[in-house]
């Protein structure tokens, strides 16, 4: 078995999440080098997972970074359940399921997430994922869903809740009606943001930092606008400004 990751203490919350969306692991970590831990986490997807593996996460980790480990684990119960776990063992501050996966494997993920940090270390932050911010009622309509995507998010929200997850991943137009539904203590976490003048690029469902903040979310996933500007720090401290939690 491999040991949980230590990071080092901080007590710094910051509310933006840098999506780390590199096929290449090396440069992901020369990115995460220009950063500081007090200004931003990460989001490690499927992407830089599948290329890099565990290592770069617990090099992330290693360097004080809180961890979003984004898999949108999506299985039988059994199986997501063991993901999860390894999840822990690894050390990451948040990761999430897919709340369509289902009471069952909802619950499944949430006792095996509560029983490896009883005995690994620290419990991370369990997410469910609602409706992706690239869906449009359109392509909900076209998998068999017939609700709106504002509809569909809430009930797969109270879904999570129910089942006793931290909290959901949502599009930050949906973050009002989710804040007044799960109530304050839910964390929501809204990826498709894009600063005023960013383009949507491939999500559908977007929101600008100070727009998401103010619909209640409690972190922001932001991707382009940092990773591909021409000083990603800069870029950065400008949406930090914007939110008002500039060092």
């Amino acid at each position: 078995m491999t040991a949980s990751v230590a990071a080092p203490a901080t007590t710094a919350d910051p509310k933006v999440i840098v999506a780390l969306d590199f096929a290449d692991p090396a440069e992901a970590i020369a990115l995460v080098r220009r950063l500081d831990p007090r200004d931003c986490a990460l989001k490690v997807g499927k992407e830089l997972f599948v290329a890099g593996g565990p290592e770069p996460v617990r090099q992330m980790i290693g360097q004080g970074f809180r961890v979003f480990l984004d898999l949108k684990f999506h299985d039988i119960p059994s199986t997501v359940a063991q993901a999860c776990a390894a999840a822990v063992r690894l050390g990451v501050w948040m990761l999430n399921v897919h709340a369509a996966g289902g009471r069952y494997m909802l619950l499944a993920a949430r006792e095996a997430v509560t029983s490896a940090a009883a005995s690994d270390g620290a419990k991370p932050l369990l997410l469910a994922v609602t409706v992706l911010t690239s869906l449009r009622a359109g392509d909900l309509d076209e998998i068999g869903f017939a609700a709106a995507p504002e509809a569909l998010a809430l009930r797969l929200a109270r879904l999570a809740q129910g089942c006793g997850l931290d909290g959901v991943v949502c599009s930050a137009l949906e973050a009002p009606a989710l804040r007044r539904a799960l109530g304050a203590q839910a964390k929501l976490v809204t990826p498709g943001i894009r600063p005023q003048s960013g383009a949507a690029d491939d999500q559908a469902r977007v929101a600008t930092p100070e727009a998401a903040i103010a619909n209640g979310a409690d972190y922001l996933v932001i991707g382009r606008p940092i990773t591909q500007a021409a000083d990603p720090r800069a870029a950065l401290a400008r949406i930090n400004a914007a939110l008002g939690v500039a060092r």
